[in-house]
């Protein structure tokens, strides 16, 4: 308010002197003002105060998890966090939103950074600036390498990746009085990264170094895991870092991977049923295959469904499966939604031009439903019983794998199947992403930004609470065992 304040007084001045002048510099000012108004605004303090207020109003687990039995300790929690983001670069500003965000526990909430499209390389290149540096240079580092020769750590070295266009150099840290080394940009992309940026920190303890920190592309911090042989630094999912000659390495373009369902014919009496994912993209796919091997599944006694790893999707994805599993009326669940302005224009009041028309009217009753209830928690989706004319003789027994790697629409797959006298569940407890569903995406102030999370609490949560704990199975699969499928394919003769 001062400033635009100030600057009116400065054109009252200016009236005085040149009445045209003072027009011209109006419309001037107003499109100074109207830009600045749209300029995205990355104060890293101002940024978690939005993202606070925001999940404060319109997580649906809110209540749930900030209660009076740790509102004082949550309260702290906040409170130095939000002293720590006062003084934070904005580049390290993600780090200490994402902490935050950490506290409630919930597999969907999360932050993105930097998704296509939505920065320039410059913008990239100026968010990045002030991380932190070393004031090693790369012809500094070839000094001190060659004059420590005799006596430098096995880590300590230029390391490069196998196309050649990053280089970091690793040396001890000169600050830490442990032995901790610091990975340091040599060489880089001069977009994301530049030279003498901070990368990563190793730890050694004896003869074995540990990774303390570790940031991606976009400087998002990771833990990844790490093992050093000889010449090669093997970061897991990451790929490998090598010193000295770069091993030849044929990249193959990169293809989406396909998690499309597979059948297959195991024994005579055994199908198996593959199933990654149930995004509504693979809906067509698993229909599909459901109805490809419509006659096979009647005649065969034994169907084993694996679902390890599928991290949702879709509830629709699996319709067609429920009649091959049913022996008796099953319960779905239903659940509530938050009522806020934020939520229904984010997820309930949406267009798409794919819409049918008597689809558009839906979502327009139902964000008017939730209107009618701001701040409430609406009950949007009353729990149903799912029933069936007939029970399939075959199938007769329904075998579903399950692992840590489930969550949220595969879960309620699993919560469904459960409930049929045909189906045992092996493997280890789902991963626990189902009592808080419907996910909600917004920008932050600093559009490089978005965070999300659900609008939509599950009855589940008053009944069955499973967030982190996740669905049991009936029969736990030992931890020597390799070969799941065939571990369960042999279970009936070898309990």
């Amino acid at each position: 308010m001062c400033k635009k304040a100030h600057i009116y007084e400065m054109i009252l001045q200016l009236y005085s002197i040149n009445y045209s002048l003072m027009k011209k510099l109006i419309v001037l000012l107003f499109i100074l003002l109207s830009s600045l108004a749209k300029a995205q605004n990355c104060n890293c303090s101002q940024n978690f105060e939005f993202l606070v207020g925001k999940i404060k109003a319109n997580y649906v687990g809110y209540r749930d998890k900030v209660n009076k039995s740790n509102q004082q300790r949550f309260d702290l929690f906040t409170d130095s966090l939000r002293k720590v983001a006062r003084s934070t670069e904005e580049a390290d500003c993600r780090d200490i939103c994402q902490k935050w965000l950490s506290y409630f526990k919930d597999g969907h909430i999360g932050m993105s950074s930097f998704t296509p499209g939505n920065a320039k390389d410059n913008d990239i290149r100026s968010y990045f600036a002030g991380t932190e540096k070393t004031g090693w240079t790369e012809d500094t580092f070839n000094s001190y390498l060659k004059n420590k020769v005799n006596s430098l750590d096995g880590i300590e070295g230029i390391w490069s990746e196998h196309a050649g266009k990053y280089k970091i150099g690793i040396v001890k840290d000169s600050a830490s009085k442990k032995d901790e080394y610091m990975g340091f940009i040599i060489k880089a992309d001069g977009i994301y990264w530049m030279p003498q940026q901070v990368k990563l920190c190793v730890k050694k303890t004896k003869d074995k170094y540990s990774l303390l920190s570790y940031r991606l592309f976009n400087h998002d911090n990771s833990n990844p895991s790490f093992y050093k042989s000889k010449d090669t630094l093997d970061f897991g999912i990451y790929g490998k870092w090598y010193r000295g000659n770069i091993p030849i390495v044929v990249v193959k373009p990169v293809k989406e991977t396909d998690l499309s369902p597979s059948f297959r014919i195991l024994d005579k009496e055994t199908n198996l049923l593959t199933i990654p994912y149930f995004r509504i993209r693979y809906k067509k796919a698993v229909d599909s295959i459901i109805e490809k091997n419509k006659a096979l599944l009647e005649q065969t006694k034994h169907l084993i469904i694996d679902v390890r790893n599928n991290s949702g999707g879709s509830v629709y994805t699996f319709e067609k499966l429920l009649p091959y599993l049913y022996t008796n009326p099953i319960y779905i669940n239903g659940g509530s939604v938050l009522a806020t302005e934020d939520n229904i224009k984010n997820g309930y009041d949406i267009d798409d031009v794919s819409f049918t028309e008597s689809k558009k009217k839906e979502i327009k009753e139902t964000a008017a439903k939730l209107r009618a209830h701001l701040g409430e928690l609406y009950p949007l989706y009353s729990g149903e019983t799912l029933r069936l004319d007939s029970i399939k003789k075959n199938p007769g027994r329904v075998s579903i794998l399950i692992n840590g790697g489930c969550a949220s629409s595969t879960e309620f797959f699993i919560l469904a199947a459960e409930q049929s006298k045909k189906v045992t569940l092996f493997g280890e407890n789902s991963g626990g992403a189902v009592d808080y569903i419907e996910v909600i995406s917004l920008k932050m102030p600093c559009n490089y930004f978005s965070f999300s999370y659900p609008a939509c609490r599950s009855f589940l949560v008053d009944k069955r609470p499973l967030d982190n704990i996740g669905i049991a199975p009936n029969v736990i699969i030992p931890e020597n065992v390799q070969d799941w499928v065939e571990f369960v394919r042999t279970y009936s003769t070898n309990p």
